[in-house]
């Protein structure tokens, strides 16, 4: 069996110092150490073997497998750099090292998502965070929106196909289809779910819509949702939280309005308009920017809280949004091109 060992490692040398291309270098691989291999044949003898000698033998085989694949190794390295210099061209020299990238940073949408955060940390609230995968239940259900809304329409929401299973997201009502979320509402019932008020949560995440791309569209974006429940929640406490978070945000001379809206999980319900021209970029004097309102009494039901003990508020905007209005963007696919021309003007 030695000489046998000290054969194959002689061949190996002879066969690997001269495989300048991957494919052989494969092939003599799998003849050498492969399944059906010289060496992997050798060690299944070792069952043959008596059992005084078996510690000798595979002492001599773990060697002969150690210098089999230093020769393996020294043959892929020598490959690979022969490989990448007919990539270069005798112009470039790989060894020099590369030219500095400049300062990194974090994508613009990451840059909102997290100063919205701190903003909103500063008076209380907590970050909370629920699956993109989610079920009809918590997406649409404890929210009140009935089983005819648009919003439910196979052609506006993402489905998945009917019988598949997700191990993680259990159920509440047989026959509840799989979804991605259409907003990150779905994680504001979750934390309901868990406890009993008081609750001061912000929940940011991606969330997805059948849309046709366009410059205001995508299938998919990100959202920031609040939430707030607790005794004697009023409108005048959610009117000047979000005083407070435009005016952190965006400068004190922010001004925002309430527009009467309609929304299934609130009531009443508003849409949120903001006013900032002292913004360099901000060319209009009122811009849509978010919707809010008082959570409505069925929501708090289908939770389990009293609706005469506790009330509260929630309000969302769309973080793109928000950049597109901070930043001066005109098209929302730059944020998913990733382009570095449009990244690094946010280093």
């Amino acid at each position: 069996m030695q000489e046998l060992l000290k054969d194959l490692i002689v061949r190996a040398r002879a066969e690997l110092s001269v495989i300048a291309e991957r494919p052989a270098f494969e092939s003599a691989k799998a003849r050498l150490v492969g399944p059906n291999g010289e060496l992997t044949a050798m060690m299944k003898r070792m069952g043959s073997v008596a059992k005084e000698e078996r510690p000798a033998l595979g002492k001599l085989i773990n060697e002969a497998k150690q210098q089999v694949q230093a020769l393996l190794d020294g043959a892929l390295e020598r490959i690979v750099a022969a490989e990448m210099a007919a990539q270069l061209g005798p112009q470039v020299d790989a060894t020099l090292p590369a030219p500095d990238a400049g300062p990194g940073t974090f994508h613009p949408l990451t840059q909102i998502r997290e100063e919205m955060c701190r903003i909103l940390r500063k008076v209380g609230f907590a970050v909370a965070d629920g699956p993109e995968v989610e079920t009809e239940y918590y997406c649409f259900d404890a929210l009140s929106t009935p089983v005819d809304h648009p919003a439910r329409d196979p052609q506006d929401t993402f489905y998945f196909p009917e019988g598949l299973q997700f191990a993680n997201i259990a159920k509440r009502n047989p026959g509840e289809r799989y979804l991605l979320r259409t907003h990150t509402s779905s994680v504001q019932i979750r934390t309901m779910l868990q406890g009993q008020p008081p609750i001061r949560i912000v929940s940011p995440g991606r969330v997805y819509r059948r849309d046709t791309a366009d410059a205001t569209h995508s299938a998919n974006f990100h959202q920031l949702e609040c939430l707030y429940v607790d005794r004697n929640v009023t409108v005048r406490d959610l009117k000047a939280l979000l005083d407070y978070v435009f005016a952190s945000l965006l400068g004190k001379e922010t001004k925002i309005r309430f527009r009467p809206h309609y929304f299934g999980y609130t009531e009443p319900s508003f849409e949120v308009d903001a006013s900032a021209l002292h913004l360099p970029k901000v060319n209009k004097e009122w811009m849509e920017i978010g919707g809010c309102g008082m959570v409505d009494p069925e929501v708090f039901a289908a939770v389990g809280y009293d609706p005469a003990v506790w009330t509260g508020y929630a309000f969302g905007m769309g973080l793109e949004r928000l950049a597109m209005n901070l930043y001066g963007i005109d098209d929302i696919r730059y944020f998913y091109q990733n382009d570095a021309r449009f990244l690094k003007q946010f280093a």
